[in-house]
């Protein structure tokens, strides 16, 4: 048991909850690039090869594109259906082929960055699709391609429900990532563990949630200006199309 009245006590905490702090932030940080990279195009492509999507038909067949997006729609299930801690048990053979461990931060990116994707690619197909279909039929009746359609088009319209969406996913991932550190992940997860658990100081437990929470808070903040923001900028943008496009 830690004494609080021991004279180290509140240095050695301020230590220990900085150095857990990055550790966190490390993983955290990492994993929701990775999530954003590969999820972003994932989610536009669950909208895109949809029966009346703009990718209904690949190299001119339908069925090809019904069939990626059955096999994407049954990944993202997949990893979603698949309780966290399952997933981290069950990934410790391909962890430990991919970065020589399944123990440590490094590690810990690679349960983190395959809960997260298909949760952020559901999220902004929920986001492409609330995208009026009116503008996709204006931009392809003026010789839009489908790259400029997705980058002038969706992208900028759904921008400001996918930033909110990557706030509730960064959350995820912070929740996470503690469960990470029960299991020798390290961050704040394995502070509280071995500090607030094993050596029956809550004070540990106690800061280690209210720096979680600070985490939490300051980025749904950031999301939330962010996605204010780009809504003033989109405001208009059905008129503008055309104009956009001509200029591309």
């Amino acid at each position: 048991m830690i004494d609080m009245n021991d004279p180290k006590f509140w240095p050695n905490l301020f230590d220990v909850v900085l150095e857990g702090t990055g550790e966190t932030l490390y993983m955290v940080l990492i994993a929701t690039i990775i999530t954003v990279i590969v999820g972003l195009p994932l989610g536009v492509l669950l909208v895109a090869t949809e029966r009346n999507g703009f990718l209904s038909s690949i190299f001119g067949s339908r069925a090809l594109a019904r069939v990626l997006n059955a096999v994407l729609s049954f990944i993202v299930n997949l990893g979603r259906s698949v309780p966290f801690v399952i997933l981290m048990i069950a990934l410790i053979p391909v962890t430990r082929w991919l970065v020589g461990s399944f123990i440590g931060t490094g590690p810990a990116i690679v349960p983190l960055t395959l809960v997260a994707i298909p949760f952020f690619a559901r999220l902004v197909e929920i986001a492409v699709k609330e995208v009026d279909p009116g503008l996709f039929e204006a931009s392809e009746s003026l010789g839009a391609s489908r790259w400029q359609l997705v980058r002038r088009v969706i992208l900028p319209e759904a921008m400001p429900a996918i930033v909110l969406g990557l706030a509730t996913t960064f959350t995820s991932i912070v929740n996470f990532s503690a469960m990470v550190g029960v299991v020798g992940g390290g961050g704040l997860g394995n502070v509280a563990l071995s500090y607030g658990w094993q050596r029956y100081s809550w004070m540990h437990v106690v800061v280690v949630i209210v720096v979680l929470f600070a985490i939490v808070q300051i980025a749904q903040l950031i999301a939330n200006f962010a996605a204010r923001r780009l809504s003033r900028q989109d405001a208009g943008r059905t008129e503008t199309v055309q104009k956009n496009l001509e200029t591309a």
